[in-house]
């Protein structure tokens, strides 16, 4: 059974988040940001490398591991191999849920200026 062709329910909540990262396929570095974020996957827009690739994403000194699932020319979508149940990502994850339950602004995590059209809607 190949794992990259079987679609599967989604067993995390996707939460929109704003995390600039830096994305290392196999010969760059790339700058992109998580724009949608769950303990098994995310969306990471600016980026995009080939479906089935496998990377790295880098954030606050910590590296997680991925394979990208589906690609377009400006955004990816990437699967983690093991949930995150720790780390600076799973912290980010955890404190802008946190705020959203409580009903404060969402956390984000980026110094960047906004970005309008389509990559501005998740």
């Amino acid at each position: 059974m190949d794992i990259f062709r079987t679609p599967t329910p989604r067993n995390h909540k996707r939460t929109p988040v704003s995390i600039d990262v830096m994305v290392n396929g196999v010969l760059n570095f790339v700058d992109g940001q998580i724009t949608d974020l769950s303990e098994g996957g995310a969306r990471i827009d600016g980026v995009s490398m080939p479906a089935r690739s496998r990377c790295e994403v880098h954030y606050a000194g910590e590296v997680t591991y991925a394979v990208v699932m589906w690609s377009e020319h400006d955004r990816m979508g990437i699967r983690f191999p093991y949930e995150l149940t720790h780390g600076a990502l799973y912290k980010a994850l955890q404190s802008t849920r946190s705020a959203k339950d409580n009903g404060m602004a969402p956390v984000f995590l980026s110094q960047r200026a906004p970005v309008f059209g389509r990559r501005g809607l998740s």
